[in-house]
């Protein structure tokens, strides 16, 4: 076998379906050819012969996949702290929103950033992320609320990709807010999506998917189905923000468009667990929005275990209710505040997070025919990455075998 590259004296653990808990490999080697993992297992198990341009001894680390964060909102203009220090005296997020705060403020700086401003405000950001050993981002839109701004935030976005040795997914994250220009007016804002911005966006092959805020302070599940109707139109997956503040019975939406990923998740109840897990539609816990807005409803943890529905965990990083860039810290806080186990934790920001991005054939394992992303590890067993809290572990980062 003609490697390019071979990792040697390694600890896997390998995320495959279908393997107990992290798919442990000890005395482990993984070979790559092309950027993409041609050989994974015990190094005992090398075909004969095997010869590699490159070998690296990994002195017993660990190597996971490289980590996913399948939920942020990168690029965006200003900060919202100032509105951090009015929750701590005591107003609410709803109260900020409605004022004019929240969402519609951030709108208003990023429209007013240029398209080289939003790329290098985000990188800072990323490079946050991938100092992690994040290898694979989703970047959602949604500060723009208007064609030219939002077309401009996904074409930031894509750039990253470009600026970065990272795999960048883009959403278009349309029915995030209401503009001000709106005077109010939900459905003709969606009329407005649907048959100008959407078009334009899946035109110019702007966005891998379509995200929506379906909530009492944006839009209603009715809303939120024309807006899907109308993506489904293009042959774009979805994805929603639900039941995050309420239950208006998003989750349950989502899982009947087949939805990619429903994310929050606070509120749902036992029949959006279940149509979840039926529809394959990926449960995205974000703990960082839970923790910054103090949160006491947890998402139903135990209900999708019951009905075997995907978890995965993201960062949820945005300028308003969770400035968090690290998934590290994610997985402490998933761990901590809902419960999760170390084992659905590190399920949570590879495997699964791949899944809720439609990319699992691709990434959040390690196995043969998948792009060699890889994280390694100064840690003595996977525990570790959960476990600390303000503590970077990570040796090396290997996207795509470079």
């Amino acid at each position: 076998m003609e490697l390019d590259k071979v990792w040697t004296n390694a600890r896997l653990a390998t995320l495959a379906e279908g393997e107990p808990g992290l798919g442990i490999v000890e005395n482990a080697a993984i070979g790559a050819k092309d950027g993409r993992i041609a050989f994974v297992g015990a190094a005992a198990g090398l075909p004969t012969g095997s010869r590699a341009a490159e070998t690296i001894d990994c002195e017993g680390r660990w190597i996971t996949p490289g980590l996913i964060d399948c939920h942020t909102h990168l690029v965006y203009g200003g900060d919202r702290a100032h509105e951090f220090e009015m929750r701590l005296n005591g107003v609410a997020y709803e109260e900020i929103a409605r004022a004019g705060g929240g969402i519609v403020s951030t709108v208003r700086a990023t429209r007013a950033a240029s398209e080289d401003d939003l790329v290098a405000t985000a990188l800072l950001r990323l490079d946050h992320l991938l100092a992690e050993g994040v290898t694979t981002v989703e970047v959602k839109s949604g500060y723009g609320l208007d064609r030219e701004t939002e077309m401009r935030a996904l074409a930031a976005a894509r750039r990253l990709g470009r600026e970065r040795p990272v795999s960048v997914a883009t959403t278009f994250l349309g029915a995030h807010a209401l503009p001000p220009e709106a005077n109010g007016d939900r459905d003709a804002f969606i009329d407005l999506l649907c048959r100008d911005m959407l078009p334009a966006i899946a035109e110019a092959g702007l966005a891998d998917a379509v995200d929506a805020f379906c909530e009492g302070i944006a839009f209603s599940p009715e809303q939120t189905a024309r807006y899907f109707d109308a993506a489904r139109a293009f042959g774009l997956p979805v994805k929603l923000h639900a039941d995050q503040l309420s239950n208006l019975r998003g989750a349950k939406l989502a899982a009947e468009y087949g939805a990619l990923s429903a994310d929050h998740l606070e509120h749902t109840d036992e029949e959006g667990a279940a149509a979840m897990a039926k529809a394959g539609t990926v449960a995205v816990l974000l703990p960082g929005a839970f923790y910054t807005l103090r949160e006491t409803q947890h998402p139903p943890v135990a209900a999708f275990r019951r009905h075997g529905t995907h978890i995965a965990l993201a960062t949820d990083s945005n300028p308003g209710t969770s400035p968090l860039t690290s998934l590290l810290l994610t997985m402490n806080m998933g761990a901590t505040l809902f419960r999760l186990t170390v084992d659905e934790c590190i399920a949570g920001v590879t495997r699964e997070a791949a899944r809720a991005l439609g990319r699992l054939h691709e990434v959040g394992t390690l196995e043969v025919g998948k792009s060699c992303d890889l994280a390694i590890w100064n840690i003595e067993r996977p525990a570790e990455l959960v476990y600390r809290i303000g503590f970077n572990p990570l040796h090396s980062r290997v996207w795509r075998a470079l």
